[in-house]
């Protein structure tokens, strides 16, 4: 954790790959770092806020605890970084690339993750309330106990997803591809699921409550799987 905080207000770096000379900084919030190489530097619990990082590379990193509150991190690389317990309230992530990243317990408030790619990410215990996830890949990604009260996850792709015991009250799923993922004791209640794909999906203690079927339907008591049902959202 650094002990310095100095601030860097919008001050331009013309070099592509960032150099160690900027670690005695620790707030670097409003900062253009946008195409940057940051793979160099150790970011653990650093400000981030407002920040332009679009384009910029981040893979791999250390960015635990991090705050990237209303950053601009569209098409950024963060594969396999680790963001347990960061910061990314309100933060724009469209087309970022977030491969086997680990999410766990960040803040993800209303952030914009439209077309992400999250394949194999870990977001177990991350808080995905009212974040748009439409088009994302979410494929194998592990949401277990992941609040997305409220998310727009139109067409995304989460098949083989687990899901486990996740909070998805009011969530849209309209069109999604949810083959073979796990929503074992998920809460659905209210959930949009028309159009969507649940073939081999375990459905076991699912949560329903005005729940919209992929077949239009509404379902207001407890699960009863329907064979037919799932196999004709196939």
């Amino acid at each position: 954790m650094l002990q310095q905080n100095f601030v860097l207000e919008a001050i331009p770096f013309p070099e592509q790959k960032v150099t160690e000379k900027l670690l005695k900084w620790s707030d670097f919030s409003g900062t253009d770092l946008s195409g940057m190489d940051l793979r160099s530097l150790y970011l653990k619990g650093i400000n981030l806020i407002g920040t332009n990082l679009s384009n910029s590379n981040l893979s791999g990193l250390l960015l635990t605890e991090s705050n990237f509150s209303g950053s601009n991190l569209v098409a950024a690389n963060l594969r396999e970084a680790d963001c347990r317990e960061a910061n990314f309230f309100e933060a724009n992530m469209i087309d970022a690339d977030l491969t086997k990243t680990n999410l766990c317990g960040a803040f993800m408030w209303k952030v914009k993750l439209s077309r992400a790619n999250l394949f194999s990410a870990s977001l177990c215990e991350a808080d995905l309330s009212e974040a748009d996830l439409s088009q994302s890949n979410l494929a194998e990604a592990s949401l277990i106990g992941a609040n997305l009260v409220r998310a727009n996850l139109m067409t995304a792709n989460l098949g083989g997803a687990r899901l486990v015991e996740a909070n998805l009250t009011q969530a849209n799923f309209s069109g999604a591809d949810l083959r073979g993922a796990n929503l074992c004791g998920a809460d659905l209640s209210e959930a949009n699921l028309f159009g969507a794909k649940l073939w081999g999906a375990n459905l076991t203690d699912v949560k329903l409550h005005n729940t919209i079927m992929p077949d239009g339907t509404v379902e207001q008591g407890e699960l009863v799987i329907n064979p037919g049902l799932i196999n004709m959202c196939r």
